[in-house]
């Protein structure tokens, strides 16, 4: 018995949501007196035994280039052959995009229960109940598993990072792959110092900015913080920024350790993009603005002043 991690990959590089995976499964398997095990599939240029330093024992390499690009059905019938193999109990997921697109089919072919959300380890003093974020992040729900295999998608950066001593074990998985139906003809790849979704700290710009010709005192103050881009979803609407950077419940979903929003109003559907950031700070002049009532931090004032300020500090204090 086990409990399977999947190791979500970008270009043959683990993801960072995937560290988070790793760890959290690890506890979910110490919490069952049972191993973690992992799984990667398509390339690797990483060092997978070096991930043991996660928890994991030993992982499972589906090594097919042809697996590089997702395909979820045929990621599935992988997983789901690796699963049955090892005997897992538990399987985890990063409840990101590739872990939106498999687990549910996963669920489905294993006859498997699915928390997709979670935001804690499970509680197994009595059966095996899992806490996981509803209503876009407003409130909580315990869900119980009664299913002999478990699979559980955990929100990234809601479980920390925990990296210790050990190697894992490395063995090539002897699985039927099937040939992916989906094939992929080009890929454009978004620039930034720092992808979206894997940011720790996230520097978003609204409409307060008058127009895309002042965004270089947002560009200067993220590229301070080595932080992501982002903006609302009437900026990227307008074109003064690239809709790759728009998050919201219409956008991208993010959680980043800390979310600074310039000049954005905190609309709802822009506030269950975000809400799960662990510190907000939000600059506007508008002293009503309903983002302040969701804020940490809040600073009232003309964000053209203050930003540059604040880039002035963070660059002096980076020295």
């Amino acid at each position: 018995m086990s409990v399977l991690v999947f190791i979500d990959t970008n270009e043959g590089h683990v993801k960072k949501a995937s560290l988070e995976a790793m760890t959290y499964g690890a506890k979910v398997a110490e919490q069952l007196g049972i191993a973690a095990e992992g799984v990667v599939v398509g390339t690797a240029k990483d060092d997978l035994a070096a991930l043991g330093k996660y928890g994991v024992k030993k992982i499972h390499h589906v090594n097919n280039p042809a697996l590089d690009h997702l395909d979820a059905q045929v990621f599935t019938k992988a997983i789901a052959e690796v699963a049955t193999k090892t005997g897992a109990k538990v399987i985890v997921f990063s409840n990101n995009v590739d872990g939106k697109s498999i687990a549910p089919r996963l669920s489905a072919r294993l006859k498997a229960a699915l928390v997709s959300g979670a935001v804690a380890l499970p509680d197994t003093s009595n059966g095996f109940i899992v806490k996981k974020n509803v209503f876009s992040g407003k409130a909580f729900a315990n869900i119980s598993l009664n299913t002999d295999v478990k699979i559980i998608s955990l929100n990234p950066n809601a479980y920390q990072t925990i990296a210790g001593e050990g190697t894992a074990e490395v063995v090539i998985a002897d699985v039927t792959i099937d040939t992916p139906k989906v094939k992929v003809t080009a890929v454009n790849k978004v620039s930034g110092e720092v992808p979206l979704t894997e940011a720790e700290i996230v520097v978003s710009a609204g409409r307060g900015l008058k127009g895309p010709e002042n965004w270089k005192i947002v560009e200067d103050l993220a590229h301070a913080l080595h932080a992501a881009l982002a903006c609302s979803r009437p900026v990227a609407d307008a074109h003064w920024r690239p809709h790759n950077e728009h998050v919201g419940q219409t956008g991208t979903a993010i959680a980043p350790t800390l979310y600074i929003a310039i000049g954005i109003s905190g609309a709802i559907q822009h506030l269950a993009g975000v809400n799960r950031s662990k510190v907000i700070v939000v600059i506007n002049k508008d002293p009503e603005a309903p983002f302040f009532k969701a804020a940490d931090y809040g600073i009232v004032g003309d964000a053209f002043e203050i930003v540059p300020k604040m880039t002035e500090a963070v660059k002096k204090i980076k020295g």
